[in-house]
């Protein structure tokens, strides 16, 4: 993917937001960080033109979002399907979770970005399932 320029200001942006992450993002990213999802890299407060997206995945062309209580009003509401609108025509997926949703339930919205994230790489998740003993070249009986 090509570099995209990013003005001064837009970096200082992202930089300020990532020393101020809410508790909601601290917790995804200590379980996205570090290739821990199929072994893909995420970025936190990555600046993209004239936003900052919560997390990215440039090599699954993934966005993650994050909403708080401030996105429940209309023009909130408004404001993200443009933004939505605007990475699906630089063909990035968004997918936005509540900060509720990453509290309460973290191991569901983990699996629910390792399967688009799969998806979108048309890689298969790893399998949880160990070979039988023997190297699981025996044929089963």
């Amino acid at each position: 993917m090509p570099r995209i320029k990013v003005s001064p200001v837009q970096r200082g942006r992202a930089k300020a937001l990532r020393q101020t992450m809410t508790p909601a993002e601290t917790l995804l990213w200590r379980h996205i960080k570090a290739h821990r999802i199929n072994g893909l890299g995420f970025r936190r407060q990555m600046p993209f033109r004239n936003y900052v997206v919560d997390f990215a995945c440039l090599s699954a062309k993934l966005i993650v979002e994050l909403d708080g209580a401030s996105h429940d009003g209309l023009a909130a509401q408004g404001a993200d399907a443009h933004r939505d609108a605007f990475f699906a025509s630089q063909g990035f997926v968004v997918m936005r979770f509540t900060n509720e949703q990453v509290k309460t339930n973290l191991e569901g919205v983990v699996e629910a970005i390792r399967q688009v994230a799969s998806e979108r790489l048309r890689v298969s998740p790893p399998s949880l399932t160990l070979p039988h003993k023997g190297g699981g070249n025996e044929e089963l009986k």
